[in-house]
């Protein structure tokens, strides 16, 4: 490694980048000029996610374009798109609600051929890099399921809501990348966490197909809470669990005849 490449993990280490040597390369290769990766490397430094700096993060082995002060996709979600993938067939229809930058609609199009994924979320820069991420006519700005297409209700195969389902009181525990640069509303679930995730399952069995499936990312400790959640609105739902990305889905079934 250079000198100049020292210095940048030096700068990043002193920081508290625990993977400095990769950050640093990383930045070193997005960067067009010194003076960029000078900048980049400040905002790195600054505490800016490393993922909003590059304006990428890696998901399900895809790039998906972010931006500051929009959420940056989680590991751990990648869990939620391999259930998913196991329900879905091919010409389905797909929304991925709460969307962010739409990481797992394109995780799922990616994966399944065929598949209509739609998208939607309420905060504009989110909306504005899923579009970038998706086919940008099916991105959809507004409150949950308002902005969605009528034509959609009763049709969905697979809803992926990845609600925030952080108890408010909590946030303030959270890393600083987080509390500093994202928004609020993509990790504030409410008093207990789960409020979001009440509105969506209250009005999941109206848009999902018979047969369709809700699947909502949660907390290990919240999974009974949110399993109960999903059932009282009609589903029947069961938790799944991936320790290794220390990731918990709750995967809920819209019944086949009503």
């Amino acid at each position: 490694m250079a000198v100049s490449d020292s210095a940048i993990v030096t700068r990043l280490r002193a920081a508290g980048c625990v993977f400095a040597e990769d950050e640093a390369r990383l930045l070193i290769a997005a960067a067009r000029t010194p003076a960029e990766l000078d900048a980049m490397v400040g905002q790195r430094v600054a505490g800016l996610p490393l993922e909003q700096v590059l304006g990428w993060a890696e998901f399900c082995g895809l790039r998906i374009t972010v931006a500051p002060g929009v959420f940056v996709p989680r590991r751990r979600t990648e869990f939620l798109v391999r259930q998913a993938v196991v329900l879905v067939r091919p010409g389905d229809v797909i929304v991925d609600l709460c969307c962010g930058a739409g990481a797992i609609g394109a995780a799922l199009a990616a994966a399944v051929e065929g598949v209509e994924v739609y998208a939607a979320d309420i905060d504009p820069a989110a909306v504005r890099c899923a579009r970038q991420n998706l086919p940008a006519d099916r991105v959809y700005q507004g409150d949950l399921y308002a902005p969605l297409p009528a034509v959609l209700r009763g049709r969905v195969a697979i809803l992926a809501a990845n609600v925030p389902y952080v108890p408010a009181r909590e946030i303030g525990l959270l890393p600083a990348e987080a509390r500093a640069h994202e928004p609020r509303a993509a990790l504030d679930g409410g008093a207990d966490g789960l409020d979001v995730l009440r509105r969506v399952a209250i009005g999941a069995a109206a848009w999902l197909a018979p047969g369709g499936y809700l699947l909502s990312e949660t907390s290990d400790r919240q999974a009974w809470m949110a399993e109960a959640v999903v059932t009282a609105s009609g589903l029947a739902a069961r938790v799944a669990r991936s320790p290794d990305l220390d990731a918990t889905v709750i995967i809920a079934r819209r019944p086949s005849s009503e």
